[in-house]
Protein backbone atom coordinates (compact mmCIF):
# COMPACT_ATOMS: atom_id res chain seq x y z
CA UNK A 1 0.00 0.00 0.00
CA UNK A 2 1.29 3.55 -0.97
CA UNK A 3 -0.05 5.71 1.81
CA UNK A 4 -0.74 4.60 5.52
CA UNK A 5 -5.07 4.34 5.44
CA UNK A 6 -7.44 4.41 8.79
CA UNK A 7 -11.08 3.49 7.57
CA UNK A 8 -13.92 4.78 9.77
CA UNK A 9 -16.34 2.44 10.15
CA UNK A 10 -19.81 2.93 11.89
CA UNK A 11 -23.79 2.25 12.02
CA UNK A 12 -26.10 5.13 10.64
CA UNK A 13 -26.59 7.68 13.48
CA UNK A 14 -23.53 6.30 15.71
CA UNK A 15 -21.98 9.92 15.17
CA UNK A 16 -19.58 8.97 12.19
CA UNK A 17 -19.96 11.63 10.54
CA UNK A 18 -19.30 13.95 13.17
CA UNK A 19 -16.53 12.26 14.05
CA UNK A 20 -15.16 12.99 10.07
CA UNK A 21 -15.71 16.14 10.03
CA UNK A 22 -13.94 16.76 13.79
CA UNK A 23 -11.19 15.03 12.51
CA UNK A 24 -10.17 15.85 9.17
CA UNK A 25 -11.16 19.95 10.29
CA UNK A 26 -7.56 20.72 10.24
CA UNK A 27 -6.57 24.37 10.59
CA UNK A 28 -3.61 24.18 8.09
CA UNK A 29 -4.63 25.10 4.28
CA UNK A 30 -6.29 22.85 1.66
CA UNK A 31 -3.78 20.87 0.35
CA UNK A 32 -1.24 21.26 2.72
CA UNK A 33 -0.60 17.16 2.87
CA UNK A 34 1.67 15.11 0.92
CA UNK A 35 -1.07 12.56 -0.99
CA UNK A 36 -1.67 12.74 -4.74
CA UNK A 37 -4.70 11.48 -5.16
CA UNK A 38 -7.85 12.35 -2.44
CA UNK A 39 -11.32 10.37 -3.24
CA UNK A 40 -14.22 11.93 -2.89
CA UNK A 41 -15.17 9.76 0.67
CA UNK A 42 -11.19 10.33 1.65
CA UNK A 43 -10.08 13.08 4.55
CA UNK A 44 -7.20 14.46 5.76
CA UNK A 45 -6.47 14.19 9.60
CA UNK A 46 -3.40 15.58 11.02
CA UNK A 47 -2.21 13.88 14.68
CA UNK A 48 0.72 15.47 16.90
CA UNK A 49 4.02 13.64 17.30
CA UNK A 50 6.94 15.62 19.75
CA UNK A 51 8.88 16.86 17.01
CA UNK A 52 12.94 17.08 17.39
CA UNK A 53 13.05 20.72 16.75
CA UNK A 54 12.46 21.47 20.45
CA UNK A 55 14.99 19.17 21.70
CA UNK A 56 17.39 21.08 19.13
CA UNK A 57 16.15 24.20 20.17
CA UNK A 58 15.16 24.69 16.51
CA UNK A 59 11.60 25.49 16.87
CA UNK A 60 11.37 28.47 15.65
CA UNK A 61 12.89 27.25 12.48
CA UNK A 62 10.81 24.59 12.16
CA UNK A 63 9.18 24.58 8.50
CA UNK A 64 6.96 21.43 8.00
CA UNK A 65 6.63 20.72 4.08
CA UNK A 66 3.25 19.08 5.01
CA UNK A 67 1.26 19.75 8.15
CA UNK A 68 2.66 21.99 10.84
CA UNK A 69 4.24 22.77 13.85
CA UNK A 70 3.22 24.65 16.62
CA UNK A 71 6.07 24.76 19.92
CA UNK A 72 7.63 21.88 19.02
CA UNK A 73 3.97 19.82 18.77
CA UNK A 74 4.14 18.52 14.82
CA UNK A 75 1.04 17.90 13.00
CA UNK A 76 1.66 15.27 11.02
CA UNK A 77 -1.20 14.32 8.09
CA UNK A 78 -2.64 11.11 7.33
CA UNK A 79 -5.57 9.69 5.44
CA UNK A 80 -8.73 8.94 6.77
CA UNK A 81 -10.90 6.65 4.21
CA UNK A 82 -14.85 6.73 5.30
CA UNK A 83 -17.07 3.79 4.75
CA UNK A 84 -20.63 3.73 4.12
CA UNK A 85 -22.32 0.52 4.24
CA UNK A 86 -22.46 -0.59 7.18
CA UNK A 87 -25.61 -2.68 8.14
CA UNK A 88 -26.86 -6.33 9.35
CA UNK A 89 -25.80 -8.58 6.25
CA UNK A 90 -22.99 -6.09 5.15
CA UNK A 91 -21.57 -9.63 4.12
CA UNK A 92 -24.21 -11.15 2.46
CA UNK A 93 -24.66 -7.69 0.16
CA UNK A 94 -27.30 -6.08 2.31
CA UNK A 95 -27.32 -2.38 1.66
CA UNK A 96 -23.85 -1.33 0.75
CA UNK A 97 -22.72 -3.94 2.12
CA UNK A 98 -20.04 -4.87 -0.74
CA UNK A 99 -19.15 -1.52 -1.31
CA UNK A 100 -18.12 -1.64 2.30
CA UNK A 101 -16.45 -4.74 2.42
CA UNK A 102 -14.08 -3.95 -0.44
CA UNK A 103 -13.28 -0.49 0.54
CA UNK A 104 -12.36 -2.01 3.99
CA UNK A 105 -9.52 -4.26 1.56
CA UNK A 106 -7.75 -0.35 1.37
CA UNK A 107 -7.37 0.04 4.85
CA UNK A 108 -4.37 -0.54 7.43
CA UNK A 109 -6.87 0.22 10.27
CA UNK A 110 -10.61 0.53 11.66
CA UNK A 111 -11.67 3.17 14.15
CA UNK A 112 -14.94 1.67 14.60
CA UNK A 113 -17.32 4.54 15.96
CA UNK A 114 -19.74 3.45 18.22
CA UNK A 115 -22.94 5.03 20.19
CA UNK A 116 -22.18 4.45 23.31
CA UNK A 117 -25.42 6.02 24.55
CA UNK A 118 -27.48 3.17 23.09
CA UNK A 119 -29.71 5.40 21.80
CA UNK A 120 -30.13 3.93 18.61
CA UNK A 121 -30.75 0.60 17.57
CA UNK A 122 -28.85 -1.59 15.00
CA UNK A 123 -30.17 0.14 12.08
CA UNK A 124 -29.20 3.56 13.59
CA UNK A 125 -33.31 4.22 14.51
CA UNK A 126 -33.91 5.70 17.89
CA UNK A 127 -34.50 3.68 21.05
CA UNK A 128 -33.87 3.26 24.76
CA UNK A 129 -31.67 1.03 26.23
CA UNK A 130 -29.73 -0.51 23.29
CA UNK A 131 -26.59 -2.30 24.47
CA UNK A 132 -23.88 -0.97 22.30
CA UNK A 133 -21.82 -4.45 22.76
CA UNK A 134 -23.63 -5.49 20.08
CA UNK A 135 -22.54 -3.17 17.66
CA UNK A 136 -19.17 -4.00 18.52
CA UNK A 137 -19.18 -8.11 18.13
CA UNK A 138 -21.47 -7.37 14.73
CA UNK A 139 -18.52 -5.42 12.97
CA UNK A 140 -16.07 -8.13 13.30
CA UNK A 141 -18.63 -10.56 12.57
CA UNK A 142 -19.78 -9.39 9.67
CA UNK A 143 -15.74 -8.61 8.55
CA UNK A 144 -15.10 -12.52 9.47
CA UNK A 145 -18.15 -14.19 7.58
CA UNK A 146 -17.15 -12.01 4.33
CA UNK A 147 -13.49 -13.78 5.00
CA UNK A 148 -14.23 -16.96 6.02
CA UNK A 149 -17.25 -17.73 3.22
CA UNK A 150 -14.80 -16.55 0.46
CA UNK A 151 -12.69 -19.26 1.86
CA UNK A 152 -15.37 -21.77 3.05
CA UNK A 153 -16.69 -22.50 -0.97
CA UNK A 154 -13.41 -22.86 -1.99
CA UNK A 155 -11.83 -24.75 0.17
CA UNK A 156 -11.63 -28.18 -1.25
CA UNK A 157 -10.05 -27.17 -4.06
CA UNK A 158 -6.63 -24.53 -1.92
CA UNK A 159 -6.63 -28.34 -0.56
CA UNK A 160 -6.44 -30.51 -3.26
CA UNK A 161 -3.78 -27.40 -5.07
CA UNK A 162 -2.23 -27.00 -1.94
CA UNK A 163 -1.39 -30.31 -1.96
CA UNK A 164 -0.65 -30.63 -4.85
CA UNK A 165 2.11 -27.57 -5.47
CA UNK A 166 3.42 -28.81 -2.16
CA UNK A 167 3.30 -25.02 -1.26
CA UNK A 168 3.97 -24.51 2.62
CA UNK A 169 0.45 -23.21 4.77
CA UNK A 170 1.55 -19.34 4.65
CA UNK A 171 2.14 -19.51 0.79
CA UNK A 172 -1.08 -21.02 0.28
CA UNK A 173 -2.75 -18.87 2.72
CA UNK A 174 -1.28 -15.72 1.30
CA UNK A 175 -2.73 -16.49 -2.31
CA UNK A 176 -5.99 -16.73 -0.12
CA UNK A 177 -5.48 -13.42 1.56
CA UNK A 178 -3.32 -11.30 -0.57
CA UNK A 179 -6.85 -9.86 -2.42
CA UNK A 180 -7.38 -8.38 1.30
CA UNK A 181 -3.96 -6.36 1.36
CA UNK A 182 -2.14 -9.01 3.37
CA UNK A 183 1.57 -9.24 2.93
CA UNK A 184 2.81 -12.98 3.33
CA UNK A 185 4.97 -11.57 6.66
CA UNK A 186 1.47 -10.86 7.66
CA UNK A 187 0.44 -14.51 7.00
CA UNK A 188 2.96 -15.56 8.74
CA UNK A 189 1.98 -13.42 12.11
CA UNK A 190 -1.11 -14.64 11.93
CA UNK A 191 -0.44 -18.51 11.73
CA UNK A 192 1.38 -17.98 15.01
CA UNK A 193 -1.35 -16.10 16.05
CA UNK A 194 -3.84 -18.63 15.98
CA UNK A 195 -1.52 -21.29 16.85
CA UNK A 196 -2.37 -24.34 14.72
CA UNK A 197 0.24 -26.41 13.76
CA UNK A 198 -1.49 -29.64 11.63
CA UNK A 199 -1.24 -30.31 7.92
CA UNK A 200 -3.92 -27.68 5.91
CA UNK A 201 -5.27 -31.16 5.06
CA UNK A 202 -6.56 -32.08 7.79
CA UNK A 203 -8.48 -28.41 8.89
CA UNK A 204 -12.08 -28.48 9.97
CA UNK A 205 -14.34 -25.72 9.78
CA UNK A 206 -13.73 -24.54 13.32
CA UNK A 207 -10.05 -24.90 12.01
CA UNK A 208 -10.47 -22.17 9.83
CA UNK A 209 -12.37 -20.07 11.60
CA UNK A 210 -9.87 -19.62 14.06
CA UNK A 211 -7.28 -18.89 11.50
CA UNK A 212 -9.69 -16.17 10.42
CA UNK A 213 -10.17 -14.59 13.53
CA UNK A 214 -6.37 -14.78 14.27
CA UNK A 215 -6.14 -12.99 10.71
CA UNK A 216 -8.44 -9.92 11.67
CA UNK A 217 -6.51 -9.08 14.41
CA UNK A 218 -3.25 -8.89 12.42
CA UNK A 219 -4.82 -7.33 9.16
CA UNK A 220 -7.77 -5.29 10.48
CA UNK A 221 -6.45 -3.34 13.81
CA UNK A 222 -9.63 -1.69 15.31
CA UNK A 223 -9.48 0.83 17.52
CA UNK A 224 -13.05 1.44 19.24
CA UNK A 225 -14.35 5.14 19.84
CA UNK A 226 -17.03 5.36 22.18
CA UNK A 227 -18.55 8.06 21.05
CA UNK A 228 -21.44 10.57 22.70
CA UNK A 229 -19.62 9.95 26.41
CA UNK A 230 -22.13 13.05 27.80
CA UNK A 231 -25.10 11.42 27.34
CA UNK A 232 -27.21 9.62 30.37
CA UNK A 233 -27.13 5.95 29.81
CA UNK A 234 -23.05 5.87 28.31
CA UNK A 235 -21.64 5.44 31.59
CA UNK A 236 -22.59 1.98 32.68
CA UNK A 237 -22.51 1.63 28.75
CA UNK A 238 -19.10 2.37 29.07
CA UNK A 239 -17.97 0.52 32.38
CA UNK A 240 -19.70 -2.91 30.75
CA UNK A 241 -17.41 -2.50 27.50
CA UNK A 242 -14.11 -1.58 29.24
CA UNK A 243 -14.88 -4.66 31.44
CA UNK A 244 -15.14 -6.89 28.33
CA UNK A 245 -12.55 -5.05 25.69
CA UNK A 246 -9.74 -3.55 28.23
CA UNK A 247 -8.50 -0.24 27.94
CA UNK A 248 -5.78 -0.78 25.06
CA UNK A 249 -7.99 0.07 22.11
CA UNK A 250 -10.94 1.54 23.76
CA UNK A 251 -11.03 5.57 23.39
CA UNK A 252 -13.89 7.85 24.88
CA UNK A 253 -15.09 10.61 22.70
CA UNK A 254 -17.30 13.01 21.66
CA UNK A 255 -17.60 14.19 18.28
CA UNK A 256 -19.65 17.02 18.49
CA UNK A 257 -18.18 18.43 21.73
CA UNK A 258 -15.10 18.73 19.23
CA UNK A 259 -16.47 19.84 16.35
CA UNK A 260 -18.75 22.39 17.96
CA UNK A 261 -14.88 23.88 20.13
CA UNK A 262 -13.38 23.57 17.17
CA UNK A 263 -16.30 25.80 15.51
CA UNK A 264 -15.89 28.69 17.96
CA UNK A 265 -12.05 28.77 17.81
CA UNK A 266 -12.05 29.24 14.13
CA UNK A 267 -14.76 31.64 14.61
CA UNK A 268 -12.33 33.81 17.51
CA UNK A 269 -14.94 33.20 20.82
CA UNK A 270 -12.47 31.32 22.17
CA UNK A 271 -9.11 29.76 22.02
CA UNK A 272 -9.30 26.08 22.06
CA UNK A 273 -6.39 23.59 22.22
CA UNK A 274 -6.90 20.62 20.96
CA UNK A 275 -6.72 17.39 22.57
CA UNK A 276 -6.79 19.01 26.22
CA UNK A 277 -9.06 20.87 28.17
CA UNK A 278 -7.41 24.27 27.59
CA UNK A 279 -10.56 26.68 26.57
CA UNK A 280 -10.01 30.37 27.10
CA UNK A 281 -12.50 33.23 26.39
CA UNK A 282 -12.49 36.82 26.43
CA UNK A 283 -12.83 36.80 29.65
CA UNK A 284 -9.79 34.79 30.57
CA UNK A 285 -7.81 36.94 27.84
CA UNK A 286 -9.46 40.20 27.86
CA UNK A 287 -6.55 42.02 25.65
CA UNK A 288 -7.08 39.47 23.09
CA UNK A 289 -8.72 40.23 19.96
CA UNK A 290 -11.27 36.99 20.87
CA UNK A 291 -15.40 38.00 20.58
CA UNK A 292 -17.64 38.08 23.48
CA UNK A 293 -19.57 36.04 24.40
CA UNK A 294 -23.62 35.96 25.11
CA UNK A 295 -24.89 34.11 28.18
CA UNK A 296 -26.25 31.09 25.22
CA UNK A 297 -22.95 30.47 24.18
CA UNK A 298 -20.85 30.60 27.74
CA UNK A 299 -23.67 27.93 28.90
CA UNK A 300 -22.93 25.69 25.98
CA UNK A 301 -19.78 25.94 26.50
CA UNK A 302 -20.10 25.32 30.30
CA UNK A 303 -21.86 22.24 29.31
CA UNK A 304 -19.12 20.89 27.18
CA UNK A 305 -16.33 21.38 29.96
CA UNK A 306 -18.50 19.98 32.82
CA UNK A 307 -19.79 16.60 30.80
CA UNK A 308 -16.97 16.17 28.49
CA UNK A 309 -13.58 18.17 29.13
CA UNK A 310 -13.31 18.11 32.74
CA UNK A 311 -14.58 14.54 33.04
CA UNK A 312 -12.47 12.99 30.69
CA UNK A 313 -9.64 15.33 30.18
CA UNK A 314 -10.30 16.13 26.06
CA UNK A 315 -12.93 15.25 23.71
CA UNK A 316 -10.94 11.83 23.00
CA UNK A 317 -11.15 12.47 19.59
CA UNK A 318 -7.44 13.36 19.00
CA UNK A 319 -6.97 10.47 21.30
CA UNK A 320 -8.64 7.89 19.07
CA UNK A 321 -6.34 8.75 16.19
CA UNK A 322 -3.42 8.29 17.97
CA UNK A 323 -4.49 5.28 19.03
CA UNK A 324 -4.81 3.90 15.65
CA UNK A 325 -1.12 5.04 14.49
CA UNK A 326 -0.21 3.44 17.97
CA UNK A 327 -1.87 -0.35 17.23
CA UNK A 328 -0.11 0.06 13.46
CA UNK A 329 3.88 1.17 14.91
CA UNK A 330 4.48 3.98 12.56
CA UNK A 331 7.74 5.21 12.98
CA UNK A 332 8.31 9.23 12.02
CA UNK A 333 11.74 9.39 10.23
CA UNK A 334 13.23 12.92 9.53
CA UNK A 335 15.75 13.02 6.75
CA UNK A 336 18.18 15.61 6.89
CA UNK A 337 20.66 17.40 4.65
CA UNK A 338 22.66 18.44 7.72
CA UNK A 339 23.35 16.86 11.22
CA UNK A 340 24.57 20.30 12.57
CA UNK A 341 21.74 22.55 10.47
CA UNK A 342 18.59 19.54 10.38
CA UNK A 343 18.18 21.67 6.98
CA UNK A 344 17.57 20.73 3.23
CA UNK A 345 19.11 21.14 0.15
CA UNK A 346 17.12 24.71 -0.56
CA UNK A 347 17.90 25.12 3.64
CA UNK A 348 14.50 26.99 3.84
CA UNK A 349 14.02 25.82 7.31
CA UNK A 350 14.84 22.51 9.40
CA UNK A 351 12.94 19.25 9.82
CA UNK A 352 11.23 20.05 6.57
CA UNK A 353 9.91 16.27 5.78
CA UNK A 354 9.08 13.79 7.97
CA UNK A 355 8.13 9.99 6.97
CA UNK A 356 6.16 7.26 8.76
CA UNK A 357 8.05 4.09 8.23
CA UNK A 358 6.75 0.88 8.65
CA UNK A 359 8.27 -1.35 11.57
CA UNK A 360 11.21 -3.10 10.64
CA UNK A 361 12.37 -0.52 7.72
CA UNK A 362 15.71 -0.59 7.07
CA UNK A 363 17.80 2.55 6.64
CA UNK A 364 18.54 1.51 2.55
CA UNK A 365 14.42 0.85 1.88
CA UNK A 366 14.03 4.50 3.70
CA UNK A 367 17.09 5.69 1.79
CA UNK A 368 14.88 4.70 -1.55
CA UNK A 369 11.19 6.09 -0.28
CA UNK A 370 13.19 9.83 -0.24
CA UNK A 371 14.03 9.05 -3.51
CA UNK A 372 15.55 6.36 -5.47
CA UNK A 373 18.51 8.01 -6.84
CA UNK A 374 19.73 8.26 -3.30
CA UNK A 375 19.72 4.31 -2.80
CA UNK A 376 21.18 3.90 -6.20
CA UNK A 377 24.22 5.93 -5.16
CA UNK A 378 24.12 5.04 -1.61
CA UNK A 379 26.98 5.02 0.41
CA UNK A 380 26.19 5.59 3.57
CA UNK A 381 24.18 7.04 6.47
CA UNK A 382 24.52 8.75 9.81
CA UNK A 383 22.44 9.99 12.91
CA UNK A 384 22.41 12.02 15.58
CA UNK A 385 26.52 12.61 17.14
CA UNK A 386 27.61 11.68 13.27
CA UNK A 387 26.61 8.14 14.35
CA UNK A 388 26.92 5.96 11.48
CA UNK A 389 24.37 3.51 10.63
CA UNK A 390 24.14 0.30 8.50
CA UNK A 391 21.77 0.19 5.68
CA UNK A 392 20.53 -2.85 7.05
CA UNK A 393 19.91 -1.72 10.41
CA UNK A 394 16.12 -0.94 11.42
CA UNK A 395 14.48 2.67 11.83
CA UNK A 396 13.82 3.30 15.38
CA UNK A 397 13.05 6.23 17.88
CA UNK A 398 16.63 5.92 18.38
CA UNK A 399 18.14 6.73 14.86
CA UNK A 400 15.16 8.36 12.80
CA UNK A 401 16.63 11.87 12.49
CA UNK A 402 18.80 10.24 9.49
CA UNK A 403 21.69 12.06 7.07
CA UNK A 404 22.29 10.10 3.28
CA UNK A 405 25.90 10.05 2.03
CA UNK A 406 26.05 9.47 -1.95
CA UNK A 407 28.48 9.46 -4.24
CA UNK A 408 29.37 13.71 -4.91
CA UNK A 409 28.43 13.44 -8.31
CA UNK A 410 25.07 11.98 -7.47
CA UNK A 411 24.14 13.75 -4.18
CA UNK A 412 23.23 17.17 -4.89
CA UNK A 413 20.69 16.31 -7.61
CA UNK A 414 19.23 13.16 -6.02
CA UNK A 415 18.24 15.67 -2.87
CA UNK A 416 17.21 18.36 -4.77
CA UNK A 417 14.77 16.21 -6.64
CA UNK A 418 13.82 14.83 -3.67
CA UNK A 419 13.22 18.36 -2.10
CA UNK A 420 11.35 19.64 -5.34
CA UNK A 421 8.70 16.29 -5.56
CA UNK A 422 8.40 16.25 -1.65
CA UNK A 423 8.69 12.57 -1.67
CA UNK A 424 10.15 12.92 1.47
CA UNK A 425 7.26 14.12 3.24
CA UNK A 426 5.37 11.10 1.30
CA UNK A 427 3.90 7.90 3.85
CA UNK A 428 4.18 6.02 0.65
CA UNK A 429 6.38 4.16 -1.59
CA UNK A 430 7.06 2.06 0.51
CA UNK A 431 6.10 -1.82 0.73
CA UNK A 432 3.33 -2.82 3.15
CA UNK A 433 5.97 -4.57 6.11
CA UNK A 434 2.68 -5.59 7.99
Amino acid sequence: MKDVIIACVGKPSAGKSSFLNAVTDATAKVGNYPFTTIKPNNGIAYFPIDCPCKRFDKSKLCAPRYGRCMDGKRYVPIQILDVAGLVPGASEGQGLGNQFLDDLRHANALIHVVDVSGTTDSHGKETVGYDPIGDIEWLRSEIHSWIYGNLDKRWSQIVRRHVAVKASTAETLHNQFSGYGATLLLVQRTLDRSGVKESMANWDKETVRKVVDAFLDERFPTIIALNKIDLPDSDKNISKIMRKYGQSKVVLSSALAETFLRKLHKQKFIVYEEGTDNVQTKEDLPDSDLKPLDEKLQNRIEKVQDLVLYRYGSTGVQDVILKAVEVLGLIPAFPVKSLSTFANTNGKGVFRDCVLLWPGTTVLEFADIVHPEIAKHYLGAETIGNRKIGEDDEITLENNIICFKTSQSTHASAASAASASGAGSNQGNQSNKK
